[in-house]
Parts: C-alpha cells; structure tokens; sequence
C-alpha cells in the first residue's frame, strides 16, 4: 500500500474509534428509581427507553440519534470514498488480468509489434509483421483479415485487400466457418470496394454451392435476395 493510502487508512481507523466513542457515551440508559414503574419500549437502536416520561437533561434519545448518524454517515461516507479509489481498481485490475491473460501472455502476442506500428502509422510496416505471423500461425486467419483490412481502410487499395484474402483461403484447408468467412469478405470487397456486384453475386452463389444447408448458404441467399437475385 502506498503512503497515501495508509493515511487514509489510518484516518479511517481514527473514524472508527470515534465512532465507538460516540456509541458508548450515547448509549447510556436513564436510571429509573427501583419502585417506579415506567413502560418501557424498543428504539431505532433496539434500546429500551421510558415512555412519556421527561427526557433527561442533555441532548435525550433525539439527540443521541442525531449524533450517531451523523457520525456512522462521516465513516460510512469514507469507507465507501476508500473502496472506491482503492479496493475496486485492484478488483477490477485482478479480473481484466483473470479474463484477458496476464502481461507475460500479452508480450506474446505474435500480433504485438504489428499493432504497435499499426497505431504509429506505418501501415507497410505493420503488413510485414503480419504476414510473418501468417507463416507462424497458419490456422489463424487474423493475420491475412488484418492485411486486407489495412490494405482497404488505411491504403484505399481493394484490389490488394483482395488479393491478400485469396492468397490466404488457398493457403491452406481451412474450416467450414473459416473458409466462408473468406469467401464473404471477399464478396464484399467486390461489391463496395471495386463496385463489382456481379463478382460478389458469383461468390456468394459459390457459398451456397459449398456449404448447402447451413447458416452460411441460408446467410448467402438472404444476402442475394437483397441484392435481387432470388
């Protein structure tokens, strides 16, 4: 912990002492002589108290209530100030690091350098560094998608993100999802990046031929039909 927060550790220990001061002198219970009978009932704090009878000189039971609110308001106020500016960030760091791994997985992404040069600018550079993660990681179709990506968003060159998709889907066999993610990336590359509706329309109809009878040919079709095909 650092110096800061042991002094407010501290000062919420003095709080709390406080606190317990309070209660303990605020808790005092009149003395009632032995044969007088007096009704007696619960208050706020499950004390028994006298009914109608004269409050005792002081602040009385209305008194004593404010006090002890007041101050359980001061410590509970802090408490939760402390919690918050100290406990929760640790909770929240220690759960981020739990569900996304920790910084020595991190220094390992493969993607790492590529990201970086990626947010400096240098496109180009941050291209080289995913296609060599492509060579060291060829079931992970994110490095060629991260190409194309760059490739049309960053370079305005469709045609080149094209080419990087189709390079990477006969790279290798890929999986049923994976191939047709390709397939569907590069449909829509033809259709808004090259203006090329009747090549995007053949490849989702290759979609349809290749996977019958799954989401993916149903996705096909849906997406011909709003294209007027079907």
């Amino acid at each position: 912990m650092t110096q800061k927060g042991i002094t407010h550790l501290c000062i919420f220990i003095a709080l709390a002492c406080l606190g317990t001061i309070v209660w303990l002198q605020t808790a005092e219970k009149p003395v009632l002589p032995v044969d007088e009978k007096v009704e007696m009932k619960e208050n706020l704090f499950g004390e028994l108290v006298p009914v109608n009878q004269k409050e005792p000189e002081g602040l009385g039971v209305a008194g004593q209530i404010l006090i002890r609110g007041i101050v359980f308001l001061v410590i509970g106020l802090y408490a939760a100030a402390m919690f918050i500016g100290y406990v929760l960030p640790k909770v929240v760091n220690r759960a981020t690091r739990e569900m996304y791994g920790s910084g020595a997985e991190e220094e390992n992404d493969p993607f790492h350098d590529a990201r970086v040069l990626f947010a400096k600018g240098d496109y180009v550079g941050a291209i080289e560094v995913y296609r060599d993660a492509a060579k060291k990681t060829p079931d992970d179709r994110f490095p060629w998608v991260e190409i194309s990506k760059i490739q049309n968003a960053n370079l305005e060159d469709p045609e080149a993100a094209i080419v990087t998709l189709r390079e990477g889907l006969e790279s290798q066999e890929w999986s049923v999802n994976n191939a047709a993610f390709f397939l569907f990336r590069i449909a829509e590359l033809y259709e808004k990046g090259m203006e090329d509706v009747m090549t995007a329309i053949q490849l989702l109809e290759q979609v349809v031929q290749l996977f019958p009878e799954t989401r993916h040919a149903a996705n096909a079709t849906h997406r011909l039909r709003e294209l007027g095909v079907v």
